[in-house]
C-alpha cells in the first residue's frame, strides 16, 4: 500500500500507510432507503474569480451544481444554501438566491431529485434597531423567493431574531406568522450555538431543556405546517428526547454529527431521519449503509458508518462552525473539485495538524474514493506548508 509522511502532534513527521480500500460508488434510490437524508452542500469557489475572497463570493457553478447530480446519483437529497453551503459565513443571500434559482433548474429536469433550501433573515444585519416586524419581513421575503421557484423551504434560524427577542413570546410571534403563511409544510432548523455562537439562547433561553418546551409548542401549534425538525445540539440524548415528545407525523431530523448512526438506526420508540453536512463528505459510505439499513442488515449498516464517525467529530470539532472547511478539504482530495480554495477564504480556518488528521481519518472510514489521487492532493497541500512528504 502507498505510503504518504505526514506531520504529527509533537510536530514530528512520520510515514503513514494508507489501506487503499474505499467504499465504491454505487447508484441508489432514495426508494432503497428506510430513511428520507438529505446532504447539506458546499459551495464550490472559483479561484480563477479576480474577487477579493473575503469580500466577495466567486463560485463556480459548474462544479457546484455537479456535485448536486452527484448526492442525487446516490439517492440522497440535498438540502441546499444552508450552513455547509456557508450561509453567513461567505456566502450572502444575493449567493444563496442564485444558488436556489440553478439548483431549483437542475432539479426540476430529473424525477429524483429531492432537495429543500434555507429560508432565513441572513439579508438582515442583527442590530439594536432591528424589531420583530423586520424580521418578520426578512422571512416573507426569503421564504416566499424559495416558493416562487417552486421549492421547498427549510426554515433557518435567525441571527436577528436571537439578537431581538426578548421572550419565547417574540419566537412564538415570529414562527407562528411565518407558519401560517407558508405553502406547504416546512423543515425546521435548530442550529445550536456551537455552529454559530449568535444563536445562543434561541427559542428565549439559553437552556436547551427550556428551549425546547418553546419550540415544541411552537410546532403542536402549527403541526399542520411542520414536516419536521432538523435539531444540530451535538447531543444524541436531547434529540432522543424531542424526538419522543413531537406531534404525531412531524419527522425528527437529525443534524448530530457527532451521533448519526445511532440515532438514524433508532430505538424501539423511533428513529431520525437524516439533514446532515458530514453526508456531502461521506456520501458513498452514507449512501451504502442506508441502503443495508433498507435490507435490514443493521450489522452491515453500523460497520459502514460507524468507522466515518471519528471523521465526523474531527471535522465537526470545536470551533464547530469551521467544520466547512473539512467537508471542502475532503472534496478536494477524492477529486470533486481541483482546488483547495473556499468562499470567504475560509481554507485557512484549520490548521495543517487538523488536515492531516483528517486524512488519516478519512482513509480509515473508507471515504478516500481514489487513494492515490488523495496521496498526491495532500502532498501539494504538505508542500505549500513546508513540508516534504
Amino acid at each position: 500500500m502507498p505510503t504518504i509522511n505526514l506531520p504529527n502532534p509533537d510536530r514530528s513527521i512520520s510515514p503513514y500507510r494508507v489501506s487503499g480500500d474505499p467504499i465504491p460508488f454505487v447508484k441508489f434510490k432514495a426508494s432503497d432507503f428506510p430513511r428520507i437524508a438529505f446532504a447539506a452542500a458546499h459551495v464550490v469557489a472559483d479561484p480563477l474569480a479576480g474577487n477579493d475572497p473575503w469580500l466577495t463570493p466567486a463560485i463556480d457553478w459548474d462544479r457546484t451544481l455537479a456535485f448536486r447530480h452527484r448526492l442525487w446519483d446516490l439517492g440522497l437529497g440535498v438540502a441546499e444554501a444552508m450552513d455547509t453551503a456557508q450561509r453567513g459565513m461567505g456566502l450572502g443571500w444575493a449567493e444563496a438566491r442564485e444558488l436556489i434559482r440553478r439548483s431549483q433548474a437542475e432539479a426540476r429536469g430529473r424525477e429524483d431529485a429531492l432537495i429543500a433550501y434555507g429560508a432565513g433573515t441572513d439579508h438582515l444585519a442583527p442590530g439594536p434597531d432591528v424589531t420583530i416586524d423586520d424580521i418578520l419581513r426578512a422571512y416573507d421575503e426569503q421564504v416566499g423567493f424559495v416558493e416562487g421557484e417552486g421549492g421547498r423551504v427549510i426554515l433557518m434560524a435567525s441571527r436577528a431574531l436571537a439578537a431581538a427577542a426578548r421572550s419565547p413570546d417574540d419566537y412564538a410571534r415570529v414562527y407562528g406568522h411565518v407558519l401560517a403563511n407558508v405553502a406547504q409544510p416546512v423543515i425546521l432548523h435548530w442550529l445550536g450555538e456551537m455552529f454559530d455562537p449568535a444563536l445562543q439562547g434561541y427559542w428565549g433561553n439559553i437552556d436547551h431543556d427550556r428551549a425546547m418546551d418553546t419550540c415544541l409548542d411552537v410546532i403542536a401549534a402549527h403541526a399542520d405546517k411542520v414536516d419536521g425538525i432538523k435539531i444540530s445540539l451535538l447531543s444524541a440524548e436531547k434529540e432522543i428526547a424531542m424526538r419522543r415528545r413531537l406531534p404525531a407525523g412531524v419527522k425528527m431530523y437529525t443534524g448530530d454529527d457527532f451521533n448519526y448512526a445511532e440515532l438514524i438506526a433508532g430505538d424501539e420508540k423511533g428513529y431520525s431521519h437524516a439533514l446532515l453536512g458530514i453526508f456531502d463528505a461521506i456520501a458513498p459510505a452514507a449512501s451504502a449503509g442506508l441502503a443495508a439499513l433498507g435490507r435490514g442488515d443493521n450489522k452491515e449498516f453500523f460497520d459502514i458508518l460507524e468507522p466515518t464517525v471519528p471523521l465526523s467529530r474531527h471535522i465537526f470539532a470545536a470551533p464547530t462552525r469551521f467544520y466547512k472547511t473539512g467537508v471542502v478539504f475532503l472534496a478536494y482530495l477524492n477529486g470533486l473539485q481541483d482546488h483547495f480554495t473556499m468562499v470567504g477564504g475560509q481554507e485557512s480556518t484549520r490548521s495543517l495538524q487538523h488536515l492531516a488528521e483528517l486524512f488519516r481519518l478519512a482513509d480509515k472510514a473508507r471515504v478516500l474514493a481514489d487513494p492515490d489521487l488523495a496521496i498526491q492532493r495532500m502532498k501539494a497541500v504538505l508542500a505549500v506548508h513546508g513540508v516534504s512528504a
